[in-house]
């Protein structure tokens, strides 16, 4: 909106020259940052207040889950995503450019999965059970509203001058110039890559601050990765593809962040709120349309290295057990095997953090390492 303004009022720069600083991306981005994390900090303890009187007993706690957690972790509100979201979009639109199809798809996205999330939330809380939506409700969903994503990325996106064919190619990490071009095939590997996304988040929302920083830390590379991208002359310097216009997104990973930092402040051990279903799908599935939108999607497996781990945990684990009815982990997703083994809980989050934060950089070094 801001942004538009100073667009509106550009003629009138020599009397109001405070809006010159607007036209600077790198601004707006540490604006969008600092509104997500006071608009999240403002809402916290009034919006906890407010969804725990309505919420009774709070989320359903897994009755097999690792001893302890249905003591400390029962009662505890959760929908926390609606404070993110709320941030997230809150500073999206004030600051970025609302003109970019890439704002509004990757925006889209992720309140469209935030929704998706609060009906499963809501089915939770309000049958007090752990089973929400059933598992094909909640695929049929992300797939349709990533498709539509995807597609409108196809159609509508700036064509890059400098690689034609790129809106349906994959580029690969370490790789100067090679594209596998799917042609429309790519809105299933483009689906995919949001839902599954998605849903690793989402698997990986266990334990108090598990999730949050890690979506925070992937969110700061991809921010550096848009901004990259989306200017000429830094992929010419780093030989990168060029998406024009995709600089724009990094507004909205700055507002990831900074939402990310306002919900951790009551989400911190022990917390006074969960994020959800709400909170995690819609951050899983900003993150995989972000890699989307700025065509480093194996990137992604990189940066999110953690929630891939977390993911195929629970996929070897059930695979495993319906070949040989053992089990490989003491408790899947992982974070709960470590539990298992005596681990306290910090334990496992902070060393959690310590593998993302190093997976994040090494997704960042792709952008030089060709």
């Amino acid at each position: 909106m801001f942004y538009l303004l100073y667009q509106s009022l550009a003629d009138y720069s020599d009397q109001l020259p405070f809006l010159n600083l607007l036209k600077y991306l790198t601004v707006r981005i540490g604006l969008a940052l600092f509104t997500a994390w006071i608009v999240c900090l403002a809402m916290g303890s009034r919006f906890i207040r407010w969804i725990q009187a309505r919420q009774g007993r709070g989320q359903p706690i897994r009755e097999d889950g690792p001893e302890g957690h249905l003591l400390t972790k029962r009662g505890t509100p959760t929908m926390g995503g609606l404070m993110i979201l709320a941030g997230v979009t809150v500073a999206t639109l004030l600051w970025a450019d609302l003109t970019n199809v890439y704002v509004w798809v990757v925006l889209g996205v992720t309140v469209g999965y935030g929704i998706l999330g609060f009906i499963d939330d809501y089915a939770k809380v309000t049958k007090q059970t752990s089973a929400g939506l059933s598992g094909k409700q909640k695929l049929f969903f992300q797939f349709l509203i990533a498709i539509i994503a995807v597609a409108v990325l196809i159609l509508l996106a700036p064509r890059s001058p400098s690689t034609p064919g790129l809106e349906t190619s994959v580029a690969f990490p370490f790789v100067k110039t090679f594209l596998l071009d799917l042609w429309w095939f790519y809105i299933a590997f483009g689906a995919i890559t949001i839902a599954g996304f998605s849903n690793a988040v989402n698997i990986t929302d266990g334990l108090d601050g598990l999730a949050v920083v890690p979506v925070m830390m992937a969110a700061a590379a991809f921010g550096l990765i848009s901004y990259a991208v989306g200017r000429f002359d830094f992929t010419e310097y780093l030989q990168v593809h060029f998406v024009p216009g995709s600089g724009e997104v990094a507004i909205i990973c700055a507002a990831l962040i900074g939402g990310g930092m306002g919900f951790l402040w009551y989400n911190a051990p022990p917390a006074k709120i969960f994020m959800g279903d709400t909170g995690s799908l819609a951050l899983g599935g900003a993150l995989g349309s972000i890699a989307v939108a700025t065509k480093h999607e194996l990137v992604l497996g990189i940066v999110g290295g953690l929630f891939v781990i977390e993911a195929l945990s629970v996929m070897i684990q059930v695979g495993y057990f319906k070949a040989t009815k053992k089990r490989i982990f003491l408790m899947a997703p992982i974070h709960h095997h470590f539990e298992k083994m005596g681990w306290p809980e910090s334990t496992v989050v902070i060393r959690f953090w310590i593998v993302s934060a190093m997976l994040a950089l090494a997704g960042l070094a792709t952008l030089k390492l060709r």
